[in-house]
């Protein structure tokens, strides 16, 4: 269910991009609730905000898996110069990507966990869960890192015409 890890993001074209926000979090744990309230001001802007649970619970997920995991052992939770996560939200016509940037070139890990009771170790159960598909690559260049990204489906919602209709 959680392989492959490792990929690219599945094929869009860049320039069908139809909405892009992106925000830069600091390196301690309240971030998490600042992605959540960003999602939810951009999914609001793009008339998404009855997308908002399930995304929301994907960028919690890869955010604090972002702090959690893949923070330089020497740089602590406190420091904000220079934030080393960032989350983007890119839309395209009927799709949604969420991906967060981190500092560290590890991969992602799923833990195989039977025990749902336990407080930690179901983040990337969750993204699998909740996203249509997920995945990471590695960052070029001088950034440096990587980049793990949730991609959702975005269904077009019956109005009032279409219940009509039926």
């Amino acid at each position: 269910m959680l392989e492959p890890l490792r990929q690219g993001l599945p094929p869009l074209d860049p320039a069908a991009v139809s909405d892009a926000a992106s925000c830069s979090l600091p390196a301690r744990y309240e971030a998490v609730g600042d992605a959540r309230r960003f999602t939810r001001r951009t999914l609001d802007q793009w008339e998404l905000g009855d997308h908002f649970d399930d995304i929301c619970l994907v960028v919690s997920e890869l955010v604090t898996n972002a702090l959690r995991h893949a923070m330089p052992a020497n740089s602590g939770l406190g420091g904000e110069h220079n934030p080393p996560v960032r989350l983007h939200l890119m839309r395209w016509t009927g799709r949604l990507v969420c991906a967060v940037r981190d500092p560290s070139q590890d991969s992602p890990v799923a833990r195989d966990s039977d025990d749902f009771s336990a407080e930690s170790g179901r983040g990337l159960f969750l993204v699998d869960s909740f996203s249509d598909s997920w995945g990471w690559h590695p960052m070029a260049g001088t950034l440096g890192g990587k980049v793990v990204w949730a991609l959702f489906r975005l269904q077009p919602h019956a109005g009032p015409a279409a219940a009509s209709t039926e």
